[in-house]
């Protein structure tokens, strides 16, 4: 049964839809600043092209011989093992920090796609999930004696009962482990 409650919540779960939303939005921003971008391109464009024609080859193959060389003579066979290791520790520690970073910003990113589509819909607040959690029936009970148009107008009531509903939900919740 758990199982199937776990499946039951990984597709009833509107993040990655609030995520792919938000991802949406961002994007329709950004792309409200590319003509200005562009505008500016158009303006610097003549004089990057004058500077890149104005440049001597000759300097900038010397430029890059003398770097190479310099990096060339740096290198230390013994220390570049001690090297290799630390910065092989220190990928770990930046791969997990940026999984942390990665997951904020899902999450962000995913609220302002929630934000997003309620804007969109006209909707004034997450309260309209709330009611709908206390209108429907919990599994094998009677329909909901009112209809949902007269519960959604008496928001307060049907917001209190919400808590409760979930609750009740959670300890009914039997895991593999506890049936056996």
């Amino acid at each position: 049964m758990a199982i199937a409650d776990d499946l039951k919540k990984t597709l009833t779960d509107p993040t990655p839809l609030y995520f792919a939303a938000g991802t949406a939005d961002l994007a329709v921003q950004q792309a409200k600043k590319v003509p200005d971008l562009i505008e500016q391109l158009r303006a610097e464009a003549p004089a990057r092209i004058e500077a890149v024609k104005n440049t001597d080859p000759k300097a900038v193959q010397e430029a890059v011989t003398a770097k190479v060389a310099e990096v060339l003579g740096a290198i230390d066979p013994k220390k570049l093992g001690e090297t290799a290791q630390d910065l092989a520790l220190r990928g770990v520690g930046v791969a997990a920090e940026y999984a942390v970073r990665a997951k904020e910003t899902y999450d962000k990113v995913a609220e302002h796609g929630e934000q997003a589509v309620r804007s969109w819909r006209g909707e004034v607040s997450a309260e309209i999930v709330d009611i709908a959690v206390a209108v429907e029936p919990e599994a094998g009970a009677e329909p909901a004696k009112e209809p949902v148009a007269e519960a959604a107008a008496d928001e307060k009531p049907a917001a209190k009962k919400s808590p409760a509903r979930r609750t009740t939900a959670k300890k009914a919740t039997v895991t593999a482990d506890d049936a056996s």
